[in-house]
């Protein structure tokens, strides 16, 4: 297979060298959402990496991990299942990340249940932000903003139409996965709206790469987008966006584990989304450029245990709004401030047949923050970015018997960016970045699970009860971080021929955190001895405690396009430890990142992936293996330019073409193997 990976890239080499060389353009790549303004990246003073929708579509994702797992800093935990995926920056993984969809924020996260809920079909871009974040974006930004914009009329219309609409369908092997959607788009005037419906159905369970079943990894899912935009004027834009994400299947109670038989449940996840936003941005005015958003999100999961007989519902809902203002101004030299108000309110339920669940606590979370970042450009090559955010949160449980969390803090931060010429950038940032302890964090009480060995006696007059139980830990302080990172990029054009681009970026960060947030299971925990008839009981014990730790690391990123051929590469180095110098269990392995690929002829383009990852042997105890593995894809784009099948897009991949058998850590479960993919698409 690598022999003839190898031909094949030869001659496709000598096919693209044979190609047109007339110059080519490319456009810049600028960050917006995850910045709260629009920004080249070059002038951007942070950690960044931007996924947009033609990269994106060529993946033939089915879920998060296919779709973003390559970005350098950036891992997605959880296993092969989507329905598990959660992200991970630099070891700080789930809530010390904000995960925004449209703007939105999507603030769930609940033992092993996910939290990407929308089909990556519908994604346009992806922008991801390295590092503390809390400046801009408050509580749960240790780790960085992961911001997922979804398509709009405007991104699919065709130059000079008013209505279209895109019919896709697709199949992979593993899994038998058949995937569909019909998008129906337009505009007429001032008014413009999109509707999206997509399903992806699994036909039978995902192998690995040694060909044994992922049990219960059937997990269908459907989901439905309607966005409509009116803009009364060039100044201003409103737009309301629905969506339901629905999934449902067979799978363990913890679906990032394999699944027994016993324990299973029948899992029905709806996820109802809302979006309303102003836009509006005078054209003779330098102070206003200002966009207001009020959002909802509406979470239930319900799942049936099959043996012994159980029912769980988890509902969670989120009510957000926000409103950022952009202001140009001139103090002598020109100054750019974004400011802000942000308030999030969290409420959380959770009933085990029909009674309250103390492992998913009725509970209420509020945050109210106010924020201000400058740019001043102090000369035409040097800008100083000072910022300051203050946030007040609390956390009220519904129980008389626990205590409310009530904090305040304060986000500092300063950043530069210099710019020796117009092709290279140096940048450097100190950031103070706080995450608010979760609900399920401070609450969680019950069972967790039963314990690794039978109920019995321990010794004379100490039994043990078999089970594990959670210890809620209401005093627990938010996560605080002071973070610090210097880093440098490049993007220059015309390299080795007309109208090409190199792009290069190298970081390196440290992240000194106090109050940590560590979850820690304990098999037998005597705090927790209960005396009895027949001595003491003791249990094991889950909790979550403070601890103090740091981050360090390296990620380096490059790019280079020349149209007829291009090809990337992405570098990870995280490391870590806690107060003791033991290594973290959240620190993913180091890893190598390539892509190379050709555009032999007009429509056409075909090239690979490969993924290095690197063996971990500074693992905490009891911890699952970090072993090493290589994966490689490869992938085949044809888009018709003329003819009957112009607007058509064919794409043709195999994903894990050496069918490696491998987790990625700390996911003790193997990721899926060989699949064979095949997907069209026809724009109308």
């Amino acid at each position: 297979m690598r022999t003839a990976f190898l031909m094949m890239t030869t001659a496709m080499a000598a096919t693209a060298a044979a190609a047109q060389d007339e110059p080519f353009a490319l456009d810049p790549v600028v960050l917006g959402s995850a910045l709260r303004d629009d920004r080249a990246i070059l002038d951007t003073p942070v950690a960044a990496s931007v996924r947009e929708s033609e990269e994106l579509e060529a993946r033939q994702a089915n879920d998060f991990e296919e779709l973003i797992g390559d970005i350098p800093g950036v891992t997605i935990d959880g296993g092969p299942r989507g329905i598990s995926q959660e992200p991970n920056i630099r070891g700080f993984r789930d809530e010390q990340i904000v995960l925004r969809f449209d703007g939105g924020r999507l603030t769930f996260n609940q033992a092993h249940r996910g939290r990407f809920f929308i089909d990556p079909d519908i994604v346009e871009r992806v922008e991801v932000v390295r590092g503390g974040g809390s400046t801009l974006f408050g509580s749960g930004a240790l780790g960085g903003v992961i911001s997922v914009e979804t398509k709009d009329a405007d991104d699919l219309l065709e130059p000079g139409r008013d209505f279209g609409a895109r019919v896709r369908g697709g199949f992979a092997t593993n899994g038998d996965i058949a995937q569909g959607s019909v998008t129906l788009f337009g505009r007429s005037g001032a008014v413009d709206g999109l509707a999206f419906f997509g399903l992806r159905d699994f036909g039978t369970d995902l192998e690995d790469g040694s060909g044994d079943a992922i049990r219960n990894s059937q997990i269908d899912v459907v989901n439905g987008l309607l966005k409509f935009g009116f803009e009364p004027s060039a100044e201003q834009r409103l737009e309301l966006s629905l969506s339901r994400y629905d999934d449902d299947g067979t799978t363990p109670a913890n679906s990032t584990s394999p699944s027994g038989g016993d324990g299973d449940v029948e899992r029905d996840a709806r996820v109802t989304t809302a979006r309303l936003s102003w836009d509006y941005a005078p054209v003779d005015s330098d102070l206003i450029d200002l966009s207001v958003l009020l959002y909802g999100n509406d979470l239930e999961i319900t799942e049936d245990r099959i043996a012994p007989s159980r029912a769980d519902v988890t509902r969670y809902e989120t009510l957000g709004f926000e409103a950022v203002n952009r202001s140009r101004l001139d103090l002598g030299r020109p100054v750019t401030l974004v400011y802000g108000v942000e308030a999030i309110r969290d409420t959380q339920e959770g009933t085990r047949d029909g009674a309250d669940r103390v492992q998913f606590p009725d509970a209420e979370a509020t945050t109210i923050g106010v924020f201000t970042e400058a740019t001043i450009a102090l000369t035409d090559q040097f800008d100083l970015i000072p910022g300051i955010r203050f946030d007040s949160y609390s956390r009220d449980p519904d129980d008389p018997t626990l205590a409310s969390a009530d904090e305040e803090f304060v986000s500092p931060r300063l950043g530069f960016s210099y710019r020796p010429n117009e092709r290279w950038q140096i940048f450097g940032n100190v950031a103070r970045a706080f995450r608010a302890p979760s609900l399920t964090e401070l609450y969680n009480d019950g069972v967790h699970f039963p314990g690794p060995f039978p109920a019995g006696p321990i010794r004379p007059g100490v039994n043990f009860g078999g089970v594990n139980v959670f210890v809620p830990n209401p005093d627990l302080e938010p996560e605080k971080s002071t973070q610090v990172e210097l880093g440098t990029r490049l993007e220059d054009t015309s390299v080795l021929r007309p109208g090409d681009r190199l792009s290069f970026s190298v970081n390196a960060y440290y992240a000194d955190v106090e109050d940590f947030i560590d979850q820690n299971v304990r098999i037998i925990d005597f705090n927790t001895a209960t005396p009895g008839p027949g001595g003491v009981t003791v249990n094991g014990s889950t909790t979550s405690r403070n601890v103090d730790a740091q981050l360090w690391g390296v990620e380096a990123e490059v790019d280079y396009d020349a149209d007829s051929w291009f090809a990337g590469a992405g570098l990870s180095l995280p490391r870590g430890e806690d107060q003791d110098g033991n290594a973290l269990g959240s620190l993913p392995q180091d890893r190598v990142n390539l892509e190379l690929g050709f555009r032999p002829g007009a429509g056409w383009e075909v090239g690979g992936r490969a993924t290095f990852a690197f063996e971990r042997d500074d693992l905490p105890e009891n911890s699952p293996p970090a072993d090493a593995y290589q994966v490689l894809d490869l992938f085949a784009t044809w888009a018709p330019r003329s003819g009957p099948l112009e607007g058509a897009i064919f794409r043709a991949g195999v994903d894990n073409v050496l069918d490696e058998d491998y987790q990625i850590y700390p996911n003790a479960l193997s990721q899926a193997g060989r699949s064979f993919k095949l997907s069209a698409s026809f724009t109308f």
